[in-house]
């Protein structure tokens, strides 16, 4: 009971720092100050040192559990001040779908991207190995071999101990399918797949290569993938969670799906925002050229995501076809494919819901032109009638019938009779449309 106690005024003390960030943000932006922007950073930098002094001292356990109890917006500010050393642990202990969200989140660091990364079984558990030279590498008896945006001294350590072709990735490009997915005369298998990668900055698809020689897996890639992540979190968390080098394969794939998912709820998400924005009953033009801009976005994330999907149903179809899995493997990857047949339905479906935006959006478009147009149209009407007694008003005829007046008088009657003409030229129009509108609603009201 004492435990939960604490939890609870744990989670109170964060509430509050994140309460006076909030506090801070608000009142500045409404206010002109010369020293504005030293104020927010002051403040904001004393909340954050307080923010990271706070997890500093909790337990691992405890910082999940606070996690946990977050709302989702809550959740990512807290964790980016989480020490990066901590973080791997503290997603050890929350739960799976916590998990996959703050590892899509998380931005990988530059120095554990550059480091060539070796797994062996131990105890039922993916176990790292840490490598720092050639020689530890040549000791290792691994299942899985990960290369990051590898150097060219780590790819031929790799190439000339274990014996596989492994390729560059700088080289790896989009091929055809018989080019993606084959079997060497020696045995290798190479599988060149897309996983999706969905950022705050970009969304895009990276190429992964897979070379499965003598029980090792080894991937290449460019860039750090949150599914990479996942599946080593997960690997460790969970003892038999992989027996062998195929099982981390299928693993993979099935994360990129699920990755892939979390990603579609997002748009979803997203577009349901957007959505209470279009079925508003008015638009400026600037507010509709945002919404067709946020709309184009989620678009393109549908369809790299459509992409990856059916890119993923390949290489599951090839290595079905291939007779390379075991049964239990086998029905895991009718599984994955299930789950594939239930995204397409999904991206189908969003891609109808995007086209209903984009065509709404661009109607309000229409409907702005319009007006404007209406409204040039009434005052050309209106000063149609000016303009022809303007035009009469400044020919010679008019002075000789005006000789005796005085020409002030004369023409400052000239134009008072020009205003009264406008004006009644423009009550007379907004009559009639006021007599088209009754007689609109009045056959309105008899069809009901």
């Amino acid at each position: 009971m004492s435990k939960k106690n604490n939890i609870d005024k744990q989670l109170s003390s964060i509430k509050n720092i994140l309460i006076k960030q909030n506090l801070v943000e608000n009142p500045f932006q409404r206010q002109e100050m010369s020293r504005k922007d030293i104020i927010e950073s002051h403040i904001q930098k004393q909340n954050s040192t307080e923010l990271e002094k706070f997890f500093k001292k909790l337990e691992v356990n405890d910082i999940a559990k606070i996690l946990e109890s977050l709302m989702e917006e809550e959740r990512a500010v807290v964790w980016d001040h989480i020490d990066i050393s901590r973080r791997d642990d503290v997603l050890l202990e929350v739960s799976d779908d916590i998990r996959m969200e703050l590892v899509s989140d998380d931005a990988p660091n530059k120095e554990q991207i550059t480091v060539i990364r070796v797994f062996d079984l131990f105890k039922g558990r993916l176990r790292q190995i840490p490598i720092y030279n050639r020689k530890d590498l040549e000791k290792a008896r691994p299942i899985w071999v990960d290369l990051v945006t590898p150097e060219i001294e780590q790819l031929e350590w790799a190439r000339e101990i274990f014996g596989a072709h492994i390729p560059n990735p700088n080289e790896l490009t989009d091929l055809e399918t018989s080019a993606r997915f084959y079997i060497e005369d020696n045995g290798e298998i190479h599988l060149h797949s897309n996983f999706l990668l969905d950022s705050t900055k970009e969304s895009k698809n990276v190429t992964v290569a897979f070379v499965l020689k003598d029980k090792i897996l080894f991937t290449v890639r460019n860039e750090e993938l949150p599914v990479f992540r996942l599946q080593r979190l997960r690997a460790r968390a969970e003892a038999g969670y992989v027996s062998q080098a195929k099982d981390v394969l299928l693993d993979l794939y099935a994360a990129d799906i699920e990755y892939s998912a979390n990603a579609l709820e997002d748009v979803y998400s997203r577009l349901e925002k957007v959505g209470k924005q279009v079925v508003r009953s008015y638009m400026t033009n600037s507010q509709a050229a945002t919404i067709l801009s946020d709309i184009a976005i989620e678009e393109d994330l549908n369809g790299k995501i459509r992409r990856n999907v059916m890119d993923t149903r390949n290489a599951l179809s090839f290595l079905m076809r291939s007779k390379l899995l075991s049964v239990s493997q086998h029905e895991d990857v009718k599984e994955i494919l299930r789950d594939i047949d239930s995204l397409d339905g999904h991206t189908s479906f969003l891609f109808n819901k995007i086209n209903f935006q984009m065509d709404a959006t661009v109607g309000f478009l229409n409907v702005n032109q319009n007006i404007d147009l209406k409204r040039l149209t009434i005052i050309s009407l209106v000063f149609m009638p000016v303009n022809i007694i303007a035009g009469i008003g400044g020919m010679s005829e008019f002075s000789m019938m005006t000789s005796g007046i005085p020409w002030q008088l004369a023409y400052g009657c000239f134009v008072l009779a020009m205003i009264a003409i406008g004006l009644f030229t423009f009550i007379g129009l907004r009559t009639l449309e006021n007599k088209r509108i009754e007689k609109l609603r009045s056959e309105n009201f008899s069809d009901k």
